[in-house]
């Protein structure tokens, strides 16, 4: 008889401000890979936000209700490897779109491993087409005449209307 395999249980964290196809690429992955899923709105008090905890908490649970095994939260004042240790979860998603992202990433995967060998850093890098897809990307389009149309095809519907709201 073989031991029962532990269930994997993923933490995908951001700021998600906002949200965009680049992160719905990576939650759509993060959502076939582990049977427990979270992606956690991770607070920073210093940092100036587009949108509050709420809204991107409420665009978050819009664009990927469809996902059973995917729950959405929040957390502040913690380090990432911290909350997923709160959670219980036994792997960390992170994507990875440049040199520059590579070599952060390492350097946050060993720290993360020193402070707990027993969660997996999993890294993906998302397809060509959206390699460059970014939250301030999709905030320094917006304002140019049509820039409606520029920023439609970065981010899902629910963050779309959000923007053309709070730009009307």
């Amino acid at each position: 008889m073989s031991a029962k395999k532990p269930h994997a249980f993923g933490v995908y964290a951001g700021s998600f401000d906002p949200l965009t196809i680049g992160h719905l690429w990576m939650i759509e992955q993060g959502v076939r890979m582990f049977d427990r899923f979270v992606v956690a709105i991770g607070l920073n008090p210093d940092k100036k936000y587009a949108f509050s905890e709420e809204e991107r908490i409420a665009m978050l649970r819009e664009a990927t209700q469809q996902f059973p095994n995917l729950t959405v939260a929040s957390y502040s004042n913690l380090y990432l490897i911290q909350y997923a240790q709160s959670v219980g979860a036994s792997h960390i998603l992170r994507g990875i779109r440049s040199g520059a992202d590579f070599e952060y990433e390492r350097t946050m995967r060993n720290i993360n491993g020193d402070l707990d060998p027993g969660i997996c850093t999993v890294f993906l890098m998302p397809p060509r087409n959206i390699a460059e897809v970014s939250s301030s990307m999709v905030k320094g389009l917006i304002g140019p005449k049509g820039w409606q149309k520029v920023v439609r095809k970065y981010v899902p519907a629910p963050v779309y209307k959000k923007l053309v709201a709070l730009q009307s």
